[in-house]
Parts: structure tokens; C-alpha cells; sequence
């Protein structure tokens, strides 16, 4: 049983994997095949199921473990399985989707415990209050949704790990650039992407939601803040609102990427800068991950569909 970090350019290879995602498409001939992706928790590859019948269609679906055999290929510069053959697990084989999940590098309690000692370090009353009011309210799923459907951190915590390595990142930028308000990037950085949690539906085979896709993380961010000022009795002409609902609104740094402003303070062109760093780090960990010394790894879309190349100098 090979896991998907293990398989080897034109090796055959067999085992359990999850179904992360399953559509019917049709080739140019007009015949039905099945695209997939594939993971488990050393990574994820995609794969074509040729010919498909609807029973094929109906039976590998998303969510469920699958046996498969097969022959690791590289096409376009990207890996991925062929020649594939898929059947259910027989009783007693694993068929727990859980078991296949990519893991957050880190203990989700950890990341709970740094957070929270961040929070205090919030010096400004009102960004202190009105980022403890939001975790309240999103506690449960804030520390186990994933920060994105398919681009990085996508994986269950994904979005409490990429907060936290943010204000990681943040909190030794400050000390390098003292002029630099801490409060407002930790306070910034610990509500830009609260709102995923309505944005995305869940862990568990993750889409947008109508709110997500019709309105946005950072409209719904935006909006949760003014509710909270609202019940805390917070002015909304007060200067510190202001700014912090700034830096929020414009963490995407241009308009054409979703921000409706671009940032206009030092903390919001800074904020935007630490969110670029560690999506950009964990999407070129990720695919580099699933690529051998030599490889170069498949075209990263949201990387101007840049393709990295794996060094074996170091082996």
C-alpha cells in the first residue's frame, strides 16, 4: 500500500485513497470519463477514470474511500494517476474518510493556546473587545474550518493555522519595524478571514455557501464587525473602527482580487503582505511536496500558474 507522497514517475502502485473531489466530463469524441483528486494524509493527485459508466458516477463519489490501482504519470508537468482501476473497500479494509485527511502540521490546542495569549497583547480596548466578541461567537468553527476551498490551507484548521503563522510573522516584523502598530496587525490579522466560516461550509468535502459566493469573506467580516459594535455599544465614527475595518477590507490589496479599498495605512499594506507570504509558502509546500528531486512540480493557478522546481542537490 503506497501513500501519495511515496508514488514514483511511471511506477505502478495500490491502495486506499479518499475521493476528494469526482465530476463527469466528456472528451472531445463526446464519451463520459471521470476526473478526480485523490488524497490521503501525505497529499492529494488527480486522475482520469476513461470510458465511465453511471454506475462509475454514482458509486466513486466525493467522501468516499476507494481501493485503487494504477501507474503514477507526469503530464504537462503534473502529476497525476492513470490506468487506474477502482473498487469499494471490502468489510474490514479502511473506509473511514477521517483516516485520509491532511493533517495540520501543528496541534490544533497549540495554535488555541498561542491565539489566545496573542489576544492579550491587543493593547487598544476596543480591537481587543471586538476580536474576543467574534471568537466567541465562531469559536467552534473558526478551529476547524479549512482557509480555503482548494488554493492553501486547505485542510480541517487550515484557517486557525494560517491566522497563527500570520501573526507569527507579524509579531517579528514589529519588532523589526517598530513604527509599526502591533495591536492593529495582530488585531487585523485575527478577524481578516473570520468570516470563511460562513463563506466555506465546512471541513467535510468544503464549497461556498450562497453567502459565500454571492457576498464574500470580506463583505461578511465587515458586516460581523458592525454587528458587534452595534451590541458593545462601540461608535462607528470612532477612528480606531475605522482603521481596523480598513486593514480588513483591504488585506486582498487590489480591487480586481476582492478588496473594495486598497490598503491606505502602513498595517493594511503589511497585513496584505504576511497573508501573500504564507498562502504563497503553503501552496509551494504543498506542491512541492508531491513531486520527487529533479521534478518540477504541476502549474500553480493561483501563482500566475508558475510551475517550482524540486532541487536534488541537498540528497
Amino acid at each position: 500500500m503506497m501513500k501519495i507522497n511515496q508514488m514514483k514517475k511511471d511506477e505502478l502502485f495500490e491502495g486506499f485513497y479518499l475521493i476528494k473531489t469526482s465530476e463527469v466530463r466528456k472528451t472531445r469524441a463526446g464519451k463520459d470519463y471521470i476526473s478526480f483528486t485523490f488524497q490521503d494524509d501525505s497529499g492529494e493527485i488527480s486522475g482520469n477514470l476513461w470510458d465511465a459508466q453511471p454506475y462509475n458516477a454514482e458509486t466513486f463519489v466525493a467522501g468516499k474511500v476507494v481501493y485503487m490501482r494504477g501507474r503514477r504519470e507526469v503530464y504537462n508537468g503534473t502529476p497525476q494517476v492513470n490506468q487506474i482501476t477502482l473498487r469499494l473497500p471490502n468489510d474490514g479494509e479502511p473506509n473511514d474518510p477521517r483516516d485520509f485527511k491532511e493533517k495540520p502540521p501543528v496541534n490544533v490546542s497549540d495554535v488555541k493556546d498561542y491565539l489566545e495569549q496573542m489576544m492579550f497583547k491587543i493593547e487598544n480596548a476596543t480591537w481587543q473587545r471586538l476580536v474576543r466578541a467574534l471568537y466567541r461567537k465562531y469559536d467552534k468553527a473558526f478551529f476547524t474550518f479549512p482557509a480555503a476551498k482548494t488554493n492553501h490551507h486547505a485542510f480541517e484548521s487550515g484557517l486557525a493555522y494560517h491566522t497563527a503563522t500570520m501573526v507569527r510573522l507579524a509579531d517579528a516584523i514589529g519588532d523589526i519595524y517598530p513604527e509599526l502598530d502591533k495591536s492593529l496587525l495582530f488585531a487585523g490579522i485575527m478577524l481578516h478571514d473570520l468570516a470563511k466560516v460562513i463563506e466555506l461550509s465546512g471541513p467535510e468535502n468544503t464549497e461556498y455557501t450562497v453567502r459565500g459566493n454571492l457576498i464574500g469573506h470580506i463583505a461578511l467580516i465587515d458586516e460581523e464587525i458592525t454587528k458587534v459594535i452595534t451590541e458593545l455599544n462601540i461608535p462607528d465614527d470612532k477612528e480606531e473602527v475605522i482603521v481596523l475595518r480598513h486593514v480588513i477590507l483591504s488585506h486582498h490589496g487590489q480591487l480586481e482580487y476582492g478588496s473594495p479599498v486598497r490598503p491606505r495605512i502602513m498595517e493594511a499594506e503589511i497585513i496584505h503582505m504576511i497573508d501573500n507570504i504564507d498562502a504563497e509558502m503553503m501552496m509551494m509546500t504543498t506542491a512541492l511536496s508531491r513531486v520527487s528531486e529533479g521534478e518540477m512540480t504541476g502549474r500553480i493557478f493561483a501563482m500566475d500558474n508558475r510551475s517550482f522546481y524540486k532541487p536534488k542537490y541537498n540528497q
